[in-house]
C-alpha cells in the first residue's frame, strides 16, 4: 500500500505534527481499508474547503462518520488521530476528542437529558464527540434515550461544521441500529468497517508496544506469543481479544521479566529490556 504524506495536503497548522500524524496512522496493523477511505474522505474535505476559500461553489462535505468493530481492533486509536489531522488542516478548530458513553448523556428524569446532551456538544464543539457503545443508546427505546437522539441529530444540523460526531458499536449490534434507524445513514454517510486481527497481526501489535516501551523480545519468546494468539483466537470472546489481549500479553511478560532479573546482582542492559521464552510462559490467561 502506497503511504500517504503531509505534504500532499494544504497545511493549516503545523506541517511536522501533520506529518507525525499521518505517520502514526499509517503504521497501524490491520487497517488498510480504513485508512485508504480516511484519505479518500480527508482529500474531499481539503478540496471543498479550498472552493470555500476561492470565492467558488463548494459540496459541503459530511465528515460525521460509523466505526464498526469489536474491542480492540483500533477505533478509538484512529479517532484521536483523525481529530488530530482534521485540526492540523484546519478542518477542525481545537482538534480535541470528547468521548462519552450512553450514561454520559441519558438522565433519569424529564428535561435532564437533554440538558446533559447539550452541555456535552457544546463541550465537543470545535473537535469529535465520539460516542462509545453507540448501540446501548440507539437501540433503546426509552424516552429519555429517544430526547438524546433527537437533541443529537438536531444539533448536528444546527452546527454544521462545527464539530464531528463518530459513533462507535460491535458489529452485531451496529447493524442492528442501522437496520433501525434507517435515517442515519443520511446524518452519517461515512461507515468504516475495522476488522479483527490474525495471530500474526497481534504479534506485530504486541512487537511494537514492546519497542515503544523500551523492549525486545528474543525468539523463543516471539513464537511462543504467536503459538499463544494462535491457540486463543478461536477461544476467547470479542471482548478479551485483538488489541486488549496484545496488550494484556505484552504487560504480563514485562511483570515477568522484572520479577525475574529482580535478584540478578548485576543486570545488564540486555536484561534489563529484553522478555524471554520463560517471562511468556508464566503468564496466566
Amino acid at each position: 500500500n502506497r503511504e500517504i504524506e503531509a505534504k500532499q495536503f494544504q497545511v493549516k497548522g503545523d506541517p511536522l505534527n501533520l506529518q507525525e500524524y499521518i505517520n502514526e496512522l499509517n503504521m497501524l496493523i490491520n487497517l488498510d481499508k480504513v485508512k485508504l477511505d480516511l484519505f479518500k474522505l480527508i482529500n474531499f474535505s481539503k478540496i471543498s474547503q479550498l472552493k470555500k476559500e476561492r470565492g467558488l461553489q463548494a459540496f459541503n462535505r459530511n465528515l460525521n462518520s460509523i466505526y464498526i468493530g469489536n474491542p480492540g481492533t483500533g477505533k478509538s486509536t484512529v479517532a484521536k488521530l483523525i481529530c488530530k489531522i482534521y485540526k492540523e488542516l484546519g478542518i477542525l478548530s481545537n482538534g480535541h476528542l470528547f468521548e462519552v458513553e450512553r450514561t454520559d448523556l441519558v438522565a433519569g428524569y424529564q428535561g435532564q437529558t437533554a440538558t446533559n446532551t447539550e452541555k456535552i456538544i457544546q463541550q465537543a464543539l470545535g473537535g469529535i464527540l465520539y460516542i462509545k457503545d453507540a448501540p446501548s443508546l440507539f437501540n433503546d427505546d426509552n424516552l429519555f434515550a429517544q430526547e438524546a437522539i433527537e437533541t443529537i441529530l438536531k444539533r448536528l444540523h444546527d452546527y454544521n461544521g462545527k464539530f464531528v460526531l463518530i459513533l462507535s458499536g460491535k458489529p452485531l449490534e451496529m447493524n442492528l441500529v442501522l437496520k433501525k434507524n434507517k435515517r442515519l445513514t443520511a446524518y452519517f454517510p461515512n461507515i468504516f468497517e475495522f476488522e479483527d486481527y490474525s495471530p500474526r497481526q497481534l504479534l506485530g501489535i504486541a512487537a511494537s508496544l514492546a519497542e515503544k516501551n523500551g523492549y525486545t523480545f528474543d525468539e523463543g519468546a516471539l513464537q511462543e506469543i504467536l503459538d499463544i494468539f494462535s491457540r486463543l483466537s478461536n477461544l476467547m470472546d470479542y471482548d478479551k481479544r485483538n488489541g486488549v489481549l496484545a496488550k494484556h500479553i505484552l504487560y504480563s511478560a514485562i511483570t515477568n521479566q522484572e520479577e525475574r532479573i529482580f535478584n540478578i546482582y548485576e543486570q545488564s542492559d540486555v536484561d534489563l529490556t529484553t522478555l524471554i521464552l520463560e517471562d511468556i510462559q508464566k503468564i496466566k490467561i
